[in-house]
Parts: structure tokens; C-alpha cells; sequence
């Protein structure tokens, strides 16, 4: 992709994207961070329509029960392994914990993503050079 504007991304639970086969599909599956701990689920996946590409995970947690829980999303060049039931990320927690949040009232998109590439400190997809990340089943 060219340095060009951000493309407009959709939530999969959103877009009449599907998954290909259920080995590749990680919702749900718990989070880990680099030293193994669990820090939440994949709740959903932020996807490039155009280019059929998944750019973020929203990973769940806090809160008990559904009430109070959080979003937070978190490039997918992040991620470093995908088991069976895990996806483990090369950050840490406080990482995750300290990346800016999404109001979609207050912040635009575009910004939004840009500051969550900088945060995490990855080249975003838009930018030049960019590759995307090994897919993993």
C-alpha cells in the first residue's frame, strides 16, 4: 500500500467478511503478553476490506461478566505466535494497558490508528516499506 490516505477499516463483526477456515479463526481465544500472561480475549478483528487483510485484534478485558469491559486494539504486527486456543503478543501488559483509547465521538480514525502504530512503535500498514506480518494458522 502507498503512503497515501488511511483506507477505511471495519470491524469483521461489522463487514460481510468472513473467516476462511476455522483453524485460521482466533476470536475469542485468550491474549497473552511476552511473559505469558493472560491479559484478555480477541473479541473481534479490525479488517482492510479492500485488501482482505486483518490490521488490528480488539483484545477484551477488565470488567466481570461483559460490565465494564474494554476495548483496546492492537496492531496485528504484534503478534508473535497463535496456538490453538491463545494468541501471544511481544508486548507487555502495561504496553497494552497504556495504548490510547477509541472514543469515535472524540478522535478520528485515521489519527486513531496512527497514534496506535507509533504507541506500539511498528510502521503503519499505510506507510512506505511496510510488510505485512507472517500469517499465522
Amino acid at each position: 500500500m502507498g503512503t497515501g490516505p488511511t483506507p477505511v477499516l471495519t470491524k469483521l463483526s461489522d463487514s460481510p467478511q468472513v473467516i476462511a477456515s476455522p483453524a485460521e479463526d482466533i476470536l475469542g481465544r485468550k491474549v497473552t503478553d511476552r511473559s505469558g500472561a493472560e491479559i484478555g480475549k480477541v473479541g473481534d478483528l479490525v479488517i482492510d476490506e479492500n485488501e482482505k487483510r486483518v490490521r488490528f485484534l480488539i483484545l477484551e478485558h477488565g470488567g466481570f461478566l461483559g460490565i465494564g469491559e474494554k476495548e483496546t486494539y492492537i496492531p496485528v504486527d504484534a503478534v508473535s505466535e497463535v496456538t490453538e486456543d491463545r494468541v501471544h503478543i511481544d508486548r507487555t501488559g502495561d504496553d497494552v494497558a497504556q495504548a490510547p483509547g477509541y472514543d469515535p465521538e472524540l478522535l478520528d480514525q485515521n489519527e486513531y490508528y496512527g497514534s496506535l502504530y507509533s504507541h506500539y512503535g511498528y510502521t503503519p500498514f499505510w506507510g512506505a516499506g511496510y510488510v505485512y506480518p507472517r500469517v499465522y494458522p
